[in-house]
């Protein structure tokens, strides 16, 4: 494979003090596609140093000139979309269209806040005493730690260091262990891009042992994560110690409304985007699926139907709809929790199997699935399957759906389908969800606010409102 890949500290390109590598596994033909040089404490500690001296300057240079290095990054990104793209479907099996999808995005992101950067607004407040004015500055929080998933090895890093960097921040990144090769190709591009060392650092390592120094260290200001609910309470659980700021974006269990109203053709194609796209392993795809009952029938029909036709296979086939999932500890998750429903009792309408013959034999290939007669006993219902299963749910009444929606320890995404304008203003109010599709399966834009509701998470990412995650509100009083 080749040398290995290194990490990126202090503008330099450096390998683990420990001497260890990381093999990176194509899940579609578990064939190793590189190797990047793993690290831990050490040269997590000595990211969040260059991150803090480089704060100093980083920080004062006016936002036209931070946004120069965005904009530069940006149109990088863009032009090297082909290779970035490969190496996403080649880490993670994500099919080639979604995954160019995907850079093209993160690159949005750098375009945006390139231009956000010159909009951090102070504001002057009418003072209640003659003699005293009031100024409010906003000022970057300092030296950020981002922990970012596998699941959109790009997106996911731009979302949080775009908004920091333009806000004045620098940066220690911590890529998922599944994707680190697309997060150094990205590294690549930002020593390309001129910014200076240390502003923006990368370190692949141990997850225990670097998460542990940026909760330990104090010269790391925030945390801003994406990952499971549970990473993310020990993640808060530590950072109380040191009272640092934390952005979470974290599980999600969204429940997908079909009223008997609905457009069933577009339900069907919004339930496919948000339920097959990248294999079911997005926060904000669908977990429940509920269905009227006048339409239940017609609509499952149509959904197998769909999935019929769904090519599934090596996300870099250019033909391929649905990859495979990340890993074996993915695939036998999604397959345990279909087992589980087929124990108390779900019926299997389509699918249900691991995928074993010829080349599928070599990957982690789940059927897409379909399963009906479910019940909230079933694992399905209440944990996150993070794959390619549908289990429908069919009700009656809307007071009664919008309840069990809602019964969930999560908040993060929900979708409803429906022609009733009244009925999509009742269910855009009451469902207890961040994010809320109404007639769209796919409620993700650069400049829109991203983020939960419970216990799916703190802050926002996207737009004006990711920038706010960066920044601190400083009141300065002048006395006359």
């Amino acid at each position: 494979m080749g040398e290995s890949k290194q990490m990126y500290i202090n503008g330099e390109w450096v390998s683990a003090e420990s001497g260890e590598t990381l093999a990176v596994i194509n899940p579609a033909t578990c064939e190793q596609v590189g190797t990047v040089s793993f690290g831990d404490a050490r040269e997590a500690k000595k990211a969040i140093d260059a991150a803090h001296e480089a704060f100093q300057s980083w920080s004062r240079l006016t936002a036209r000139e931070r946004s120069k290095y965005l904009s530069t990054l940006a149109e990088l990104v863009r032009k090297n979309r082909d290779e970035l793209a490969g190496l996403i479907s080649a880490e993670m099996g994500k099919p080639l269209g979604e995954a160019k999808g995907e850079v093209l995005g993160a690159a949005d992101n750098f375009v945006w806040y390139s231009e956000e950067a010159k909009r951090v607004y102070g504001e002057t407040i009418p003072s209640s005493v003659a003699n005293k004015r009031i100024m409010v500055l906003r000022q970057p929080v300092g030296v950020v730690g981002a922990i970012t998933p596998w699941n959109f090895p790009i997106n996911m890093v731009v979302r949080k260091i775009a908004p920091a960097l333009a806000a004045g921040c620098t940066v220690v990144l911590k890529p998922a262990e599944s994707t680190p090769l697309t997060a150094v190709r990205l590294f690549e591009l930002i020593e390309q891009a001129g910014f200076p060392k240390g502003v923006v650092n990368l370190v692949v390592g141990n997850a225990e042992s670097v998460g542990g120094e940026f909760l330990d260290n104090p010269k790391l200001s925030k945390i801003a994560f994406t990952g499971s609910t549970r990473v993310g309470k020990l993640l808060m659980e530590g950072a109380a110690k040191q009272v640092k700021r934390v952005s979470m974006e974290l599980g999600g269990h969204a429940p997908f409304i079909v009223f008997a109203d609905a457009d069933l053709d577009a339900a069907v194609k919004g339930l496919f985007e948000s339920k097959f796209r990248n294999s079911g392993q997005m926060c904000i795809c669908t977990n429940r699926l509920y269905v009227h009952e006048e339409v239940a029938d017609a609509f499952t029909e149509k959904l197998v139907e769909r999935l019929k036709r769904a090519k599934v296979g090596d996300g870099r086939e250019k033909e391929t709809e649905i990859g495979p999932l990340v890993n074996e500890r993915a695939l036998n998750k999604v397959l345990e929790h279909i087992e589980d429903a087929r124990d108390k009792g779900a019926h299997v309408v389509f699918g249900g199997n691991r995928m074993t013959e010829g080349d599928y034999a070599k990957g982690f290939f789940c059927e897409p699935t379909v399963i009906s007669n479910v019940t909230t006993d079933m694992k399905i219902t209440y944990e996150e399957t993070f794959g390619p299963v549908v289990p429908i749910v069919r009700f009656t009444d809307e007071a009664e759906v919008v309840r069990q929606a809602n019964d969930t320890r999560y908040g993060l995404a929900a979708y409803v389908y429906t022609r009733d304008n009244q009925r999509c203003f009742r269910m855009a109010e009451e469902l207890e969800y961040g994010i809320v599709g109404i007639n769209d399966g796919s409620p993700t834009q650069t400049q829109a606010p991203f983020g939960g509701f419970k216990e799916s998470g703190i802050g926002r990412e996207g737009g004006r409102f990711g920038m706010d995650e960066y920044l601190e509100t400083k009141f300065v009083s002048f006395g006359l």
